[in-house]
């Protein structure tokens, strides 16, 4: 039986979901899926993290206001989750090549000035996050 009240102790330290969320009015103008296609290849690159846990996602925002609000201003905000345990160097460099890929892929959009882009990084408590998955015994046994 799954244990809900307490988290199980963790050997690994995975959990590297990357979320992006970004104005609506990117649609049409950035292949979101192959975006996120793009970042989950520059994650798994890095090789500090395990492929079956990596998951990046795209949620776009109806509802926004960027700056002095003209029609044209979009975003893309990303926020990494990863587990505890990896030093500030390994930290650093997942981020340098998240956001080099990134910058790479909507490099079009920074052609005007109505485009923002921004990246951070956050380090969940092991003792306050729950997990049950069924892809890692998967994967490891390939």
């Amino acid at each position: 039986m799954l244990n809900i009240e307490t988290p199980p102790v963790r050997e690994d330290t995975p959990l590297p979901h990357l979320t992006l969320d970004y104005s609506a009015n990117l649609d049409g103008r950035v292949d979101m899926p192959a975006l996120c296609g793009e970042l989950q290849q520059a994650i798994l690159d890095t090789g500090l993290f395990e492929h079956g846990a990596v998951r990046v996602r795209a949620l776009r925002a109806d509802a926004y206001a960027v700056a002095d609000r003209l029609p044209e201003n979009a975003f893309i905000d990303m926020s990494f989750r990863i587990g505890a345990g990896r030093t500030a160097a390994d930290k650093k460099r997942a981020g340098t090549a998240i956001f080099a890929a990134a910058n790479a892929f909507l490099a079009p959009l920074f052609a005007t000035p109505h485009f923002a882009l921004s990246l951070e990084i956050r380090e969940i408590d092991a003792e306050l996050s729950w997990k049950n998955n069924a892809i890692h015994p998967r994967l490891r046994n390939k």
